[in-house]
């Protein structure tokens, strides 16, 4: 990728306008149906949500617990392998509580069918919801959504706040594409 040019697809004022809408959504969904004073368990899938993860919390306006799962199904690809490979599943008790995990873009749909498959069977949450920062509807082979996401993109491949190019780049302030 290092030969192809890096352009911009949202600027960072941008991206941190929709993260504050996508949060005022969320505040929305657990005022109206749990309140406000109600915690909510955000996990973070890594290592690509984690910027996404931090700006969105910043928002929300419920006490938060903060916990980390790290999945992957695409190794040094700009494609998934096709196999999630479950890297660190260690949660605290989720039985009864309200969750909210948080992935940096929904794509294919595998790796976080998998992950709230996981949530729902295995960790008996209440309520497991799916923040996402970026939907890829154009590559969806699962039927699953995002029940909050920030921005849709298209069939580009997508670099910065988080999202890596073999684990580079995740570091930009914006999101961008290779032309």
């Amino acid at each position: 990728m290092m030969e192809k040019e890096l352009k911009t697809l949202i600027k960072s004022e941008d991206l941190f306008k929709k993260i504050e809408n996508l949060a005022d959504e969320i505040n929305s969904y657990y005022e109206k149906h749990y309140g406000l004073g109600e915690e909510l368990t955000l996990v973070c899938v890594l290592k690509g949500a984690v910027m996404f993860f931090t700006e969105l919390s910043k928002y929300l306006k419920m006490p938060v617990r903060m916990e980390f799962v790290s999945l992957s199904s695409y190794g040094e690809s700009e494609k998934s392998s096709g196999k999630v490979s479950a890297l660190n599943l260690s949660l605290p008790p989720l039985e009864n509580k309200n969750v909210l995990v948080v992935e940096d873009i929904m794509d294919t749909g595998l790796t976080l069918k998998f992950l709230l498959d996981f949530m729902k069977a295995k960790c008996k949450a209440r309520d497991v919801k799916l923040a996402c920062l970026c939907d890829k509807k154009c590559a969806r082979k699962y039927d699953i959504t995002p029940d909050f996401y920030a921005m849709d993109v298209d069939d580009k491949f997508i670099v910065g706040f988080g999202l890596d190019y073999n684990e580079l780049y995740r570091n930009l302030p914006y999101i961008g594409y290779f032309e």
